[in-house]
């Protein structure tokens, strides 16, 4: 695609007039547990009545880690590896990530090395592959398969993110039953969770999650649960024989400690970073309201979204930036349809995949959704712009929210500064910063 700087496409954007903004700080309920107590805590859940007791001396266990960027997973994986050690048995790692990391074995090694999880940093192997046996089939009729190294270990842990999910509604959405049927089911398991559609997958992950429990040697799950600040809050081992009970309360507890953007309502939604690190989709639907389907709803409500730049962890997957109404030609040019289409094609969703408008500028970016918002003052436009949506404690607002912020009309939300010009490098690439928590 050929993308111009200072073509016809620059001329059309470059009087749309970008308002002032200012920083803002979004304040949200912040159970946490810091990073140097999880050792503790994890030790803890597995000392557990029926917990710990389930690994004996000299058991091969399998220990599952997942393609996401969830807070101190490096922490929380290894302090599940020296448990398991302290009680005599032998743990390795198995990436349990679906079709992610390019659908290939090398590739989840990589997206694993990415945040941390390496045989050396672990002190344990990794076994990563793509090879599956199968367990049998669902009550929906649905095949089920199992990670070939996880189900010849004398046992499996399945350690995970319990959280909302992008693209759906049920009782399990992303967690332990969710990395039991996609996550350990590899690129095939995925694929059969995900082929009768995102309206059915709610029905498809804990029916085959059963078949799973009954077939496959699991010991529990110990899921964590992150606050609205993207910190750990809360981890809980969970016997295998409870996990399809407790998997549903658990999702309520994640849901009531989401973070969202106060303002509810805005017009542009500037987004600087996504990635698969942040979401499955690039930006997290339920903060965003970018959804790639119909059977899930929420977040903000905005008529344009702009995305300006891809993660490095993403490894040229920019899954979701078909959510967006333009990208950059940064993101555009990092794309590698070799890691992204297998996403798709697995899922069955192609709009995630889709190319927006693609622009030459951050600049550019923003000005082409405000030029093409309609029924809006364009001396008065509403912009949110956000770091990502893992992290919206700090955000910036356009001009046209300051008033009202600062008369107390959105609780939780406070101004830190007056509205200023944002400042762009000659390259038109935004430097005007947004603070991370």
């Amino acid at each position: 695609m050929k993308v111009k700087k200072d073509g016809v496409v620059s001329r059309l954007l470059r009087d749309t007039k970008i308002p002032r903004m200012f920083h803002a700080r979004q304040e949200f309920p912040r159970d946490i547990i810091r990073p140097e107590e999880i050792p503790a805590v994890v030790r803890q859940e597995m000392e557990k009545e029926n917990i710990g007791s389930r690994i004996r001396p000299g058991m091969s266990v399998a220990i599952t880690a997942g393609s996401r960027g969830i807070r101190n997973v490096d922490i929380i994986t290894k302090a599940i590896v020296d448990e398991v050690k302290a009680r005599g048995a032998e743990p390795f790692i198995v990436p349990a990530m679906g079709s992610h990391g390019g659908a290939t074995a090398e590739g989840q090694l990589s997206v694993l090395a990415g945040y941390g999880i390496t045989p050396e940093a672990m002190g344990c192997p990794i076994r990563s592959s793509m090879e599956v046996v199968e367990l049998g089939y669902s009550e929906r009729g649905k095949r089920v398969v199992l990670d070939k190294n996880a189900y010849e270990a004398d046992g499996i842990i399945i350690s995970c993110r319990l959280k909302p999910h992008n693209a759906f509604r049920g009782s399990y959405e992303s967690g332990p039953c969710k990395m039991m049927t996609v996550g350990l089911g590899k690129q095939v398991g995925a694929s059969v969770v995900h082929d009768d559609g995102m309206d059915v997958i709610a029905q498809n992950i804990p029916t085959m999650a059963k078949v799973v429990l009954e077939k496959a040697n699991i010991l529990f799950a110990i899921p964590c649960i992150e606050n609205a600040y993207d910190e750990t809050c809360r981890i809980e081992a969970i016997p295998a024989e409870k996990i399809l009970d407790r998997e549903p309360e658990l999702l309520k507890f994640a849901f009531a400690n989401m973070p969202h953007l106060i303002v509810g309502e805005a017009d542009v939604l500037v987004v600087d970073q996504v990635g698969k690190n942040f979401s499955g989709t690039g930006v997290d639907p339920n903060i965003a309201g970018t959804f790639s389907t119909p059977y899930a709803s929420g977040g903000l409500k905005v008529q344009r979204t702009c995305f300006l730049n891809l993660t490095e962890e993403s490894h040229g997957n920019g899954l979701g930036c078909g959510l967006a109404s333009a990208i950059t030609r940064k993101i555009f040019d990092d794309i590698d349809a070799e890691q992204m289409y297998p996403n798709c094609i697995t899922s069955t969703v192609l709009a995630s995949a889709r190319i927006p408008c693609v622009v030459s500028t951050d600049r550019e970016a923003i000005q082409i959704c405000i030029k093409t918002c309609n029924k809006i003052d364009r001396d008065h436009v509403r912009i949110v712009r956000i770091s990502n949506t893992l992290h919206i404690g700090e955000i910036m607002l356009s001009e046209e929210y300051y008033k009202d912020v600062k008369e107390g009309k959105y609780p939780g939300l406070e101004a830190l500064d007056e509205p200023r010009e944002l400042e762009f490098d000659e390259d038109g690439n935004v430097i005007t910063k947004i603070e991370q928590e």
